[in-house]
């Protein structure tokens, strides 16, 4: 099944070949014949009731300085492709939710990935309040008395921004910090939306798991380390990587969470936790492919590629 898929990206000539997880997509999908077309989302249109893009037809290969070959740009309408992969980085703002309303218009027709409705319906860290039981303590809130009394019962929190990502504008506030007041004030002043409060938990000195999941099924998971002296793990600010295996109370999570990811079309799934907590569920562009590959022997690319040829073969059938 040879395939036309148009991947939507930030700039492919800027990722880390030896990290990036829409890279081994791309490397993957170029392997099973499939034709790929790169574009930005800066390049997606409506047109008339045609959603469009200015896109190039995009090679890759695992060569450092060489890994990609684009050519001339063509305008295609992308209601005549099979599959659309939505793979830009965050932030989760308006020019995203955008995004998603304009895909959703080829949607299931050309297979996106992931659902444009879902991952609208399902930012990271407000889809995890769905499910019972598996957050920490947790605050969603702009009311500076509500946060003081979050403080208050809990001691020793996590501030971040509601749509953040990537560990920045984290703060741990210990029980004697003072700063809360003017964290608080720097976040109404830089954001609209509310802030998420947290208890902070002590056992992210031992990690903070991601783990992929496929079409609700968990594939693989790796152990981010955070340095000494920082509360994040993410490793783009110093987490280091450890193969690791899921937990009793891990697959427990990924079980309870994994239906709602099958239902609502999210076939690539990242989530995030610490100690016995779900901490976020990421659906806009998750990673870690690279990094679980390298330790399990495995190539989670190709799980995900063929639960995408898949869903497209009984599209048609």
């Amino acid at each position: 099944m040879s395939l036309a898929v148009a991947i939507q990206m930030d700039p492919i000539e800027s990722v880390d070949i030896n990290g990036d997880s829409t890279f081994v997509l791309a490397l993957e999908a170029q392997a099973r014949g499939h034709a790929l077309f790169h574009y930005g989302p800066e390049d997606l249109s409506y047109l008339d009731g045609r959603i469009i893009a200015s896109a190039r037809p995009l090679s890759v290969r695992r060569e450092h300085g060489n890994h990609h070959s684009l050519g001339a740009e063509e305008r295609i309408d992308l209601a005549t492709m099979d599959v659309v992969l939505m793979r830009q980085d965050p932030p989760f703002d308006m020019s995203y939710i955008t995004a998603t309303h304009l895909l959703e218009q080829i949607h299931p027709q050309t297979l996106v990935v992931n659902d444009p409705v879902s991952v609208r319906n399902a930012p990271e860290k407000i889809f995890a309040t769905q499910f019972e039981g598996l957050l920490p303590p947790t605050l969603i809130s702009s009311n500076l008395k509500e946060i003081k009394a979050f403080r208050e019962e809990y001691k020793d929190i996590i501030i971040k921004p509601l749509y953040g990502n990537g560990g920045a504008g984290v703060f741990h506030l210990k029980p004697e910090d003072e700063n809360l007041t003017v964290i608080h004030e720097l976040f109404t002043q830089f954001y609209r939306e509310p802030m998420i409060v947290q208890k902070y938990l002590p056992e992210v000195r031992q990690g903070d798991k991601r783990i992929i999941l496929v079409d609700g099924e968990p594939v693989g998971a790796i152990n981010r380390v955070p340095q000494v002296g920082e509360a994040r793990s993410n490793m783009h600010v110093g987490g280091e990587a450890l193969k690791s295996t899921l937990t009793a109370r891990e697959q427990e999570i990924c079980e309870a969470i994994g239906p709602a990811l099958k239902e609502q079309g999210l076939i690539f799934v990242g989530i995030d936790v610490i100690g016995d907590y779900l901490t976020e569920i990421n659906v806009t562009s998750p990673t870690g492919l690279q990094e679980i590959n390298r330790f399990d022997g495995v190539n989670l690319e190709a799980v995900i590629w063929d639960c995408i040829e898949d869903k497209v073969h009984r599209s048609r059938n």
